[in-house]
């Protein structure tokens, strides 16, 4: 589900304190604090919440897979911009042949 190093490092990648977690989540400060440090361990529910509230705020958890489990920054789904400059862009304004006969190009 949300290991404790996974929340920690999930914080760090957005720069949020425990306070703005615990205000996204609606989970107590102190809870938040106990679990990271490995000293509480939150129902199941209450982990839902926190990692609903890091994946609103743009961070991809990574399940185990052999590599083990981790988290990353998701790709902002408004980045639409394509960047291959290896493809020709023909825009439509530059379509007409305009130019005079024989003019090459």
């Amino acid at each position: 589900m949300l290991s404790p190093a996974q929340c920690r490092a999930a914080r760090a990648l957005i720069a949020w304190s425990k306070r703005d977690l615990s205000e996204a989540s609606k989970i107590t400060k102190a809870t938040i604090a106990g679990f990271e440090a490995g000293r509480l361990f939150p129902d199941e529910r209450t982990l839902r919440h926190a990692k609903r509230a890091l994946e609103e705020a743009g961070v991809l958890f990574i399940p185990e897979n052999g590599g083990g489990a981790g988290g990353r920054l998701a790709k902002p789904t408004s980045a639409s911009i394509d960047t291959n400059e290896t493809e020709t862009v023909q825009y439509e304004e530059y379509l007409k042949n305009d130019a005079p006969p024989g003019a090459g190009g």
